[in-house]
């Protein structure tokens, strides 16, 4: 008759010993080895504290119907200029130009959030003024929600030249987010939602272009219009307009954060118990090969069998 294991157990034995003992050194001693190597191997292979992370977002952006316009010109003056800023276009009273100005944005994909900003703006200029070159700055409402609530004013800055003469200029890039240093996991972040350009000052060195952009330059966070692609077109009739128009984009960004103190934990503690496994493997072998064979003296209890009976009644 075949006779089946049903169930099994092991019998363990218990190793004893006072505390001022060669066996309660080496336990310790054996505890520190498991935990703290793991810690160091984990630490120096590096990645164990996540410094920084990424996550995309698409941005609410929203023009904010400010511009700042230059065209140059071969004429005596040299450019002529306009503004959304009435003290700026009182300051260029001389060289103002009053352009015809077309703008909207769209949602594509219908999620709540501008995807596009498509605009057309035309210059009058005179028959005997060659435009050789453009300048345009639009400013816009910029905002991030996931982790840092963002809120600032940012700005596209368009601008082309050519030694011909230009009738129109065709642009289509990204309104693409740049960052000095990662954002904070959490909280509001309102540093730079101040005015990009003082529209109260009566200062004309206030609007030039070299003072906006040295201030914009020290923003850690801020945006850049990227056009890989500028049409500059010929050719202009006469009584016709200059002509900028074209696309700015609002593309979904990756953006560097830094990680919160349950976010790098967690990763930390994966790494950790990754190695902490082997070495809790390997002292365990060490460890019975030391008190079975009595390296190190203790008491040993081995465990007595106990006999069990059926009672009928």
């Amino acid at each position: 008759m075949a006779v089946l294991e049903l169930f099994s157990s092991p019998i363990q034995s218990r190793y004893n010993a006072s505390y001022c003992t060669k066996a309660t050194v080496f336990a310790i001693l054996a505890f520190l080895f498991t935990v703290i190597p793991p810690f160091l191997i984990a630490y120096r292979s590096e990645g164990f504290w996540i410094k920084e992370a990424f996550y995309r977002e698409q941005p609410d952006v929203k023009f904010k119907h400010q511009i700042l316009l230059v065209l140059h010109t071969d004429s005596q003056i040299g450019y002529v200029t306009w503004s959304t800023y009435l003290n700026f276009n009182l300051l260029e009273q001389a060289n103002l130009r009053i352009p015809l100005i077309k703008s909207r944005e769209e949602d594509s994909n219908r999620d709540g959030k501008n995807d596009k900003f498509l605009f057309s703006i035309e210059v009058p200029v005179l028959d005997t003024e060659k435009v050789l070159g453009a300048q345009v700055i639009f400013i816009f409402d910029y905002r991030l929600y996931r982790f840092s609530d963002v809120r600032m004013e940012s700005m596209a800055y368009v601008s082309h030249t050519s030694a011909m003469p230009g009738a129109e200029l065709n642009v289509d890039g990204d309104l693409s987010l740049r960052l000095k240093q990662p954002l904070a996991h959490k909280g509001y972040d309102t540093r730079y939602n101040d005015p990009i350009i003082d529209s109260t000052s009566v200062f004309a060195e206030d609007y030039s272009f070299s003072k906006i952009f040295s201030s914009y330059q020290q923003r850690n966070i801020s945006t850049r219009f990227e056009c890989d692609y500028p049409v500059w077109l010929t050719g202009r009739g006469t009584g016709q307009p200059f002509i900028i128009k074209g696309t700015i984009y609002y593309p979904e960004e990756t953006i560097v954060y830094v990680p919160g103190f349950w976010q790098v934990i967690k990763f930390g503690w994966i790494q950790y118990l990754s190695v902490l496994f082997l070495f809790i493997f390997l002292m365990e072998r060490v460890k019975t090969f030391v008190f079975e064979n009595q390296i190190v003296n203790t008491i040993v209890h081995h465990p007595v069998p106990q006999t069990y009976k059926n009672h009928f009644t």
